[in-house]
């Protein structure tokens, strides 16, 4: 592995942990509440953190106080749980404790952060030259590629599923989170 992908390697791990930290704390105040979600309903979810993103990025002006890297958080956050809804499906009462959540999330976080590693070694660090509104941008086109699978009923001819398309989702909002704080 050379230098700069032990960089990104060592700012993934950082920023993913600052994420995990925030899941771990809405756990603690919500519990797995999140298990009732139905996918479109993640969908939709994810579509409106990454648009709010856009909005800003377009605008300049929050009226809520928050900005672009908290949306990014929560679009890594609610990628991660859609791995989770996608393997588990989802439930009428939320069935998870708080231990089995977080080993869920550290599971498929750590499934995406070996995803990155592989995609950057073959990319040459591309995203580093990549603009931050264009990981937005990508990450809307990957929320509408997953509502059309869903409208599909899953069955696709030759494109990757949904899953792949969350890990997507959630490394570009890591490239992003780590662009904002350098």
């Amino acid at each position: 592995m050379s230098q700069v992908s032990d960089i990104t390697e060592k700012q993934f791990r950082s920023a993913l942990q600052e994420c995990r930290t925030i899941f771990e704390k809405k756990l603690y105040d919500y519990g797995a509440s999140w298990r009732i979600l139905r996918p479109s309903s993640l969908t939709d979810q994810l579509y409106i953190k990454a648009q709010r993103i856009r909005s800003l990025e377009e605008t300049g002006v929050s009226l809520v106080g928050e900005g672009i890297r908290p949306e990014f958080i929560a679009l890594v956050n609610y990628g991660i749980v859609g791995l989770i809804q996608l393997a588990k499906g989802y439930c009428d009462h939320p069935d998870l404790t708080a231990e089995e959540a977080l080993a869920l999330y550290d599971e498929y976080a750590n499934d995406t952060l070996s995803l990155m590693l592989r995609k950057n070694h073959d990319y040459g660090e591309a995203w580093r030259g990549m603009r931050v509104s264009s990981y937005t941008d990508f990450i809307l086109t990957k929320l509408h590629r997953i509502k059309e699978i869903e409208d599909l009923g899953g069955k696709t001819l030759v494109s990757e599923g949904i899953d792949s398309n969350y890990m997507d989702i959630i490394n570009y909002a890591m490239f992003g989170i780590i662009k904002l704080s350098e």
